[in-house]
């Protein structure tokens, strides 16, 4: 399945690039080579594969481990976030470490460029969407909690801010839009995501698109209110949903 989100002037000047994306892998420590044979085909048929975090079960060095045997069959680059699964066991510094010496570049408000397609991103991080947006009132610790929003918003931000091309693609794992979330309670919006990245990625012209999982029970294309198309690729929805292995953008 091939997707092309909208693009601005210069379409077609440049080589598109093809994007692999897939989150929620959710890699468990007796899995025997779960993503292999997937990795190897996707690198027949894309020029990059971005993961979109929850790429453990729970951020164990041994789940890690057996994801990184895999990603080294991967012949095309590698880049991806955390997700709050990989948080579990309070060393993703240790899961990150091993996923880049398998050939991953994890994006913890970092930038990087590939074939001339800028790539920006973090984890993300909760706090609901519209007026139901979490503030800093009230108690330290929600007052806390908000910070820890704001703070991972930050860094998409200046991940954003180091790139200076003309498509760029944002790599998060919580949801910028509230509109990949249909399907999920509405209860739990406020713990998938938070308007505070879709307002950040509306504000940078060079945007092509915007990626992430998190969202089992979601739905896969949305966009932000400045019209940014936006692609829900947790594992489920597009297995379940599509009925494909990961999903192919165009960028």
């Amino acid at each position: 399945m091939s997707l092309s989100p909208d693009t601005a002037a210069n379409e077609g000047a440049a080589r598109r690039l093809r994007l692999a994306a897939i989150g929620d892998l959710h890699v468990g420590e007796n899995a025997e080579r779960p993503y292999r044979d997937l990795f190897a085909k996707i690198s027949q048929e894309a020029d990059v594969l971005a993961l979109c975090g929850d790429l453990t079960n729970f951020g164990k060095t041994s789940e890690a481990e057996i994801l990184a045997e895999d990603l080294r069959v991967c012949t095309i680059p590698v880049v991806g976030v955390l997700g709050n699964h990989d948080y579990e066991c309070g060393q993703p510094s240790e899961v990150s470490r091993i996923l880049h010496e398998a050939g991953m570049k994890v994006l913890d408000g970092e930038a990087l460029e590939i074939e001339g397609v800028g790539f920006a991103g973090c984890k993300g991080f909760i706090g609901g969407f519209g007026r139901h947006m979490l503030s800093a009132f009230g108690e330290p610790e929600i007052k806390a909690f908000v910070q820890a929003s704001v703070d991972e918003n930050l860094k998409l931000e200046s991940s954003l801010r180091m790139l200076r091309n003309e498509r760029i693609v944002v790599v998060t794992h919580y949801a910028p839009v509230q509109e990949t979330l249909e399907g999920e309670p509405p209860e739990i919006f406020a713990f998938l995501g938070s308007a505070r990245m879709g307002e950040t990625i509306d504000r940078f012209d060079g945007v092509t698109c915007a990626i992430h999982g998190h969202a089992h029970r979601g739905v896969h294309e949305g966009r932000t209110a400045r019209g940014v198309p936006v692609y829900n690729v947790a594992r489920p929805i597009l297995n379940r949903d599509l009925g494909i292995e990961y999903a192919l953008i165009e960028v």
